[in-house]
């Protein structure tokens, strides 16, 4: 599972990001259990074929790929190495709390994964994908994606 990579992030594999729920050999079958980041995520269906094309690499044949939706995924699920690799990548991960600006009208504070300025404002609460917001730093001016939080 370390060589499968999110589709929409491929700098994160899908351990990384927290989608592999368990892998088990049972009755001559890999069991391979996955949860999306949301009930919708589009990327689903890749990881699946990415999973089964990366274990018959490995002369593996039988496997079974499962979603589950319960329990929901959370941001609590990334990897601190998964982190790593967001801010890396110029995505700033998940801050420690839910995003609830949408009820309180303050956005969270998210600092810019290129300069580090805490100097940022949100542009739009929809980024590349649902589950990223837009953000740009008022110092360096460049716009990046934020991983909301979701717990």
């Amino acid at each position: 599972m370390d060589e499968v990579f999110d589709p929409e992030i491929p700098v994160l594999t899908i351990r990384d990001l927290g989608v592999v729920r368990e892998v088990e050999f049972k009755e001559n079958c890999w069991e391979i259990t996955i949860t999306p980041t949301y009930s919708g995520c589009p990327a689903m269906q890749v990881i699946e074929e990415d999973i089964i094309a990366k274990l018959k690499e490995y002369g593996i044949d039988n496997v079974n790929v499962h979603l589950v939706l319960s329990p929901a995924w959370t941001t609590d699920w990334i990897t601190a190495n998964g982190r790593e690799k967001l801010l890396a990548y110029g995505i700033a991960p998940p801050q420690d709390e839910p995003d609830k600006s949408v009820l309180f009208a303050d956005p969270v504070n998210v600092p810019c994964p290129r300069c580090k300025s805490t100097n940022t404002r949100m542009v739009s609460l929809f980024g590349s994908t649902a589950c990223k917001a837009q953000y740009q730093c008022n110092e360096c001016l460049e716009p990046y994606d934020y991983f909301k939080c979701l717990k």
